[in-house]
């Protein structure tokens, strides 16, 4: 299927690694300039950008430059893809509310939705002058609160929220925005032995093979696995393109089959 991108200029945040490199892959193969942003600049990001501008997301200045940084390029943004999120496993609490400081709360909200807010803010006034698209990486810790660190799950919850407000508002003006709310998918994230599922593992007094082997039954997963990056990326590609012009304000759940409601 031609998505129909060739040409126009996409803006990926997090794209150093596991879904956002997969999504500025995604959407280079389909003709779409690409702009990365990440702490890091990996080879591959470099591989597969235009651009690649390593940046501090979880800043007003540093989710700024990189739409400054893409306007510059290519003059224009037609696509935003907010994927950056998550957090710093070092820093990260496992126990419940009142084992979260108040520092945990401010990062994972700074990261996993201000990010967002900061560079939807910049980038809008380019998307709607090309009645482009904004995609929102979210995840079902959104609709499952009490799973994952304290903080993570409402950040993601308020972006999901945030989504749905600037779909109501500039929907009407062509642009279209949507957001993609993962399971656990096959990234560092988890699969990495010095990453959060390592950690989790830790915790709960099982290797970081057992864990990642449980995992699919752990969750309830209907399809026996989770997802991998490719997977999730060419979902959120077909969503940023005129494709699914008809998409406006969804929230679309890639989790194997987790959540169990409508």
């Amino acid at each position: 299927m031609d998505l129909q991108l060739a040409g126009k200029t996409a803006v990926v945040t997090g794209a150093s690694r596991g879904i956002g490199l997969a999504v500025a892959e995604a959407l280079t193969r389909e003709g779409a300039q690409v702009v990365g942003a990440a702490r890091t600049i990996t080879p591959e990001l470099r591989a597969a950008s235009v651009a690649a501008v390593s940046a501090d997301l979880s800043t007003a200045e540093g989710a700024r430059c990189v739409i400054d940084a893409a306007i510059a390029k290519a003059g224009r943004v037609d696509i935003l893809v907010n994927n950056v999120g998550a957090g710093d496993v070092d820093r990260l609490k496992l126990g419940g509310f009142l084992d979260a400081d108040d520092t945990q709360w401010r990062d994972l909200f700074d990261l996993n939705l201000f990010s967002a807010v900061w560079a939807s803010r910049a980038a809008l006034p380019s998307i709607i002058e090309r009645r482009g698209a904004i995609v929102n990486v979210a995840s079902i810790n959104a609709r499952i609160p009490a799973a994952g660190p304290v903080g993570y799950s409402e950040a993601k919850a308020a972006l999901v929220a945030f989504s749905k407000r600037l779909s109501e508002e500039f929907g009407p003006q062509g642009v279209r925005v949507n957001t993609v709310s993962p399971g656990p998918v096959g990234t560092g994230l988890w699969r990495d032995p010095d990453g959060f599922g390592a950690k989790v593992a830790a915790s709960s007094g099982a290797t970081h093979t057992e864990f990642l082997e449980a995992m699919p039954a752990m969750f309830g997963m209907a399809s026996g696995r989770i997802a991998e990056p490719d997977e999730v990326a060419s979902l959120i590609a077909f969503l940023a393109s005129p494709v699914a012009a008809n998409i406006v304000g969804a929230d679309v759940v890639i989790d194997g089959g987790i959540v169990k409601t409508a």
